[in-house]
């Protein structure tokens, strides 16, 4: 059976949602555990003092793991299907991930099973161990830290595709590369500083605020981390666009970036 040209669109856009949305969810729930990069590949903590405060290092989020997928997954939405693909996705990411919260809310808050918190009660060290505390403990964030974290996510998206079709404009269809991580660049680094303050300052109880001090430095850190990847990772979009052009083919995927970039102005 024969694929129409609209359908294999249509399949593209879906499957490019679809690694966009898994990632972003993923990114955010396992998001609570904090790693540290230095001693995951068996190195001391760097411990260095980017301004007057506490020595830093590489201690971070795990959804960092997930999140330059979705940056590369914007990028390539953005190539094909411009400005209005990318806020479609975005802001329906931005619904699936506030209602997974909504549900994890009201899941932490129903009465555990007897049997299940008996089943559970011994810890790996023989202690005693309460599951069901260790699951709300684990799946519950604050309201400050969701808050941050989506107003920081979809600030960051609307961002990345302002400035990539603005670099768009100057390099048209070549130099990928420039443009796919330019905007990333941008865009992180306005990411980065706005969840920590939504989550840490303004929404922060009195006696936990950070001080602005603090904010830079584990701003910093993170984009530090999240500049290096995007690097890293820019040969992935190449690839993704090689693939692309095989399923499209060629001409058809041109007109579909240069429609994007028409849409997109």
């Amino acid at each position: 059976m024969t694929i129409s040209g609209s359908e294999k669109k249509r399949n593209l856009f879906f499957i490019l949602s679809g690694i966009f949305l898994t990632n972003a969810l993923l990114a955010e729930i396992v998001g609570v555990k904090i790693f540290s990069l230095e001693r995951t590949f068996g190195a001391n903590p760097v411990n260095f003092e980017l301004f007057s405060g506490a020595n830093m290092s590489f201690n971070l989020t795990a959804g960092v793991i997930l999140w330059p997928v979705v940056f590369i997954t914007t990028d390539i939405i953005n190539e094909y299907f411009g400005r209005k693909g990318v806020k479609k996705i975005s802001f329906a990411t931005v619904a699936f991930i506030s209602y997974m919260f909504i549900v994890i809310f009201i899941i932490t808050k129903l009465a555990p099973a007897d049997f299940w918190l008996k089943t559970n009660e011994e810890g790996p060290d023989g202690n005693n161990f309460n599951v069901n505390f260790a699951f709300n403990k684990l799946f519950l964030q604050s309201a400050g830290i969701i808050i941050g974290s989506l107003i920081a996510f979809l600030i960051g998206q609307l961002l990345d595709v302002t400035v990539f079709h603005y670099l768009r404009r100057f390099t048209g269809a070549d130099k990928i590369w420039l443009r796919a991580t330019g905007s990333t660049l941008v865009s992180q680094l306005i990411d980065s500083f706005i969840v920590l303050y939504i989550a840490f300052i303004l929404f922060a109880p009195a006696n936990s605020k950070w001080t602005y001090t603090q904010l830079l430095n584990v701003g910093l850190m993170n984009y530090m981390y999240k500049f290096v990847v995007a690097i890293v990772l820019t040969p992935l979009l190449y690839l993704a666009h090689w693939l692309i052009d095989g399923y499209l083919g060629k001409d058809s995927a041109e007109e579909l970036m240069e429609e994007a970039a028409r849409n997109s102005r």
